[in-house]
């Protein structure tokens, strides 16, 4: 066991180490430029494709609406990455790595958007008659079948990756949360988890899409608003601490407190991992979800999809981030979702730990939702829908294992598995690049669909 942990521990360093990172971001960095910055360009227009989204198209063919579907892929990836996986890259990297998140969000917003364009254009029917889309169909349609083995590779890390990272993980981190601030035992947090899982799953994406379209705006907001309440008792940090941020980007910053100091390559990579953990720009998962959504063009899908990325690191990652830097906990040697639970006692004292931690609760429980739907495409890729069903209950069945378990290995798989997903997902957006191009120029040529 010792000799497979080691191995693993190998893999995963390549795997997230600065090749990987570098590609992720170099990816991310052309496709931004070919698109001639149309993403940052058209952040209004993903605005308000989002609030007209809320209703299904009377034209439009899909399971769920745009809106729903973009509410499945924030329930995916508004999770523990947005408390703990922040305050991880500021007690590692120090301020700086905040800066470096907001670099990946800004690209990841034309990979995301990429992502969401080939799956929703080379999404098919299964043969229930409900759409399939994501890297694995993009592969398929879009490559042919000698790239067949790349999309099938996608499916397998994929299937694997989302019994870790998002549902073992992620009631793991549920559990300790709530046995820390409010003694409930391990056992019943699983339970329970598992019932209401089940509740949902079970119903399908319809029933998905409908609970985190309620859901996942108000948790989201819920968070904002309390965030901000931390930044207004420390508004008059808030220069100081942009100061820190911009400055320990470019720069190494000393030991401090119980901050052990950090270099700028470790700034980077930090703020660059932990960015790409947060919104999963580049590993190719939210076109899954969004190739379930009611369209008619997937250039609408994938602006809207693009937003998912901006609202997750730009707004409630970047509240998480300064929230912990102004309240000037950042260097008390803490780390994880106990820094971020820091950060909001120190500045709202009796509840702030409270409000952390029900955030951190809800966050994971709508992740294992959001994952739930994209291991089960993954699966049905695999061997056909006559898998939907037993996937589903096993993946309830592992829930209170992953309560009452230590996972430090099945974290490291996962997050492993995690990772590779981006290397067929990023040689089939560079590859289809020139199609998605040609999709973007002619939606916007033509000015009844372009607003």
């Amino acid at each position: 066991m010792e000799f497979l942990n080691e191995l693993v521990n190998q893999i995963n360093g390549l795997v997230w180490g600065p090749p990987m990172l570098v590609l992720i971001l170099g990816t991310g960095f052309f496709l931004m430029m070919i698109l001639k910055l149309m993403p940052l360009r058209r952040i209004g227009t993903g605005f308000a494709m989002i609030w007209r989204g809320r209703h299904r198209g009377d034209t439009a063919t899909g399971e769920i609406s745009p809106f729903e579907a973009l509410m499945t892929c924030l329930a995916a990836t508004v999770g523990t990455g947005n408390i703990a996986g922040v305050a991880t890259a500021i007690a590692v990297g120090g301020p700086g790595a905040l800066f470096w998140m907001w670099c990946t969000a800004l690209v990841g917003m034309a990979t995301k958007y990429c992502e969401v364009v080939l799956a929703v254009h080379f999404r098919e029917k299964d043969d229930r008659g409900e759409h399939a889309g994501g890297p694995m169909y993009a592969i398929k349609n879009g490559l042919g079948r000698k790239w067949l083995w790349l999309g099938v590779a996608f499916a397998v890390f994929g299937g694997f990756a989302g019994f870790g990272i998002g549902n073992m993980v992620q009631v793991n981190s549920m559990a300790q949360a709530l046995e820390s601030a409010f003694a409930i035992p391990l056992w019943v947090t699983g339970v329970v988890t598992m019932v209401l899982i089940g509740l949902v799953i079970l119903g399908g994406i319809k029933r998905i899409g409908a609970v985190a379209a309620s859901l996942v705006p108000f948790m989201c907001v819920a968070y904002v608003l309390a965030g901000l309440v931390v930044l207004a008792v420390n508004a008059e940090r808030i220069p100081e601490s942009l100061d820190l941020i911009f400055t320990h980007a470019f720069s190494p910053i000393a030991a401090t407190g119980g901050f052990a100091g950090a270099a700028v390559m470790a700034a980077i990579r930090y703020g660059v991992a932990r960015g790409i953990f947060s919104n999963e720009a580049g590993l190719g998962s939210a076109g899954i979800a969004q190739a379930a959504g009611t369209t008619t063009n997937a250039v609408q899908s994938g602006l809207i999809g693009m937003m998912g990325t901006f609202i997750d690191t730009l707004i409630i990652c970047s509240i998480t981030g300064l929230a912990i830097v102004c309240s000037g906990v950042w260097s008390s040697g803490a780390s994880g979702a106990a820094l971020s639970a820091s950060a909001f006692e120190v500045s709202m004292p009796g509840i702030g730990g409270t409000i952390l931690t029900l955030s951190l609760v809800v966050f994971a429980f709508t992740t294992i939702l959001g994952w739930s739907y994209y291991g089960e495409k993954c699966w049905e890729f695999l061997l056909g829908t006559k898998s939907t069903l037993p996937y589903r209950i096993v993946w309830v069945l592992v829930i209170p294992f992953g309560a009452i378990s230590q996972l430090d290995f099945a974290w490291l798989l996962a997050d492993t598995l995690n990772g590779l997903m981006a290397l067929p997902n990023l040689i089939s957006l560079i590859l289809l690049s020139p199609l998605v191009v040609k999709l973007t120029r002619e939606y916007f040529q033509n000015p009844g669909r372009a607003e």
